[in-house]
């Protein structure tokens, strides 16, 4: 049974399901010149993510980038705010999201370590569509509007990244719209927890275990049905039908694959 509803993360740039969790290349910084980088190639898909780093810490702090400690549920900015800095994630992880009419949450995306968030409203000065609130303890780093721009200008090869990213996140959003849009909870379900699985493995997250071949899953139903449009009931009834189908098991209250 397919569903005519799309899910919010395909309506915002920043969605956990694009692949800017993909599509960061490696940088070389030479000796003398902490500004200078060198390219490699970009690798798309879900099986293809390499170990991500937007831009180098360093680089950014002779920007005049500002280190922020953030706790647990602190807000970085609103949905509807404008956008006047760059923020990219130091350590922890923070969650992009919208709110229903209803008031139901839905997690536009999730990101860790040395990913960046909110770019497109920076570049196009149009209000964040999502609020930025810290997951966990994190410290994230703050540029300027002003100051991300000059460093763009003058960082051809970092500019070109973005653009990369950019692109990406539209390529992916174009591919992904009918499968992820029109299929039932199961598929929707089946799709982000490979996802997940996925990401983790490329990105060998120790904190996200793989052991002997399992994963487990390190998001609530609460998480899983924000990440996916669905109602939390809806994903726990679909979570235990999958695993009398032995699609796959439950440990406790944690999913494993």
């Amino acid at each position: 049974m397919k569903k005519n509803s799309i899910p919010s993360c395909l309506i915002d740039c920043n969605s956990l399901w694009n692949p800017v969790l993909q599509a960061f290349m490696k940088h070389i910084t030479g000796i003398h010149d902490i500004n200078h980088f060198s390219q490699t190639s970009v690798q798309v898909g879900l099986h293809h993510q390499i170990h991500r780093l937007m831009i180098d810490p360093l680089v950014l702090q002779s920007y005049g980038a500002k280190g922020i400690n953030l706790k647990k549920d602190d807000v970085i900015f609103r949905e509807g705010d404008e956008a006047l800095h760059y923020f990219q994630v130091m350590s922890g992880s923070v969650k992009m999201i919208t709110n229903s009419p209803e008031g139901q949450e839905f997690i536009q995306g999730i990101f860790k370590m040395n990913d960046s968030f909110g770019e497109p409203p920076l570049l196009c000065s149009f209000p964040y569509p999502s609020s930025a609130v810290a997951l966990e303890p994190s410290i994230i780093i703050k540029l300027s509007k002003e100051r991300f721009l000059t460093l763009l200008r003058e960082n051809f090869e970092i500019h070109l990244r973005l653009d990369q990213v950019l692109c990406q996140r539209l390529r992916y959003k174009s591919m992904v719209l009918s499968e992820i849009s029109s299929y039932d909870p199961e598929h929707r379900i089946t799709s982000l927890l490979n996802y997940l699985k996925s990401d983790s493995i490329d990105q060998g997250n120790k904190q996200d275990a793989i052991l002997k071949g399992e994963y487990t899953v390190p998001f609530t139903r609460q998480q899983l049905a924000d990440m996916s449009g669905l109602r939390v009931e809806t994903v726990i009834r679909t979570v235990k039908k999958m695993e009398e189908e032995g699609k796959l098991k439950l440990v406790g209250r944690k999913i494993t694959l």
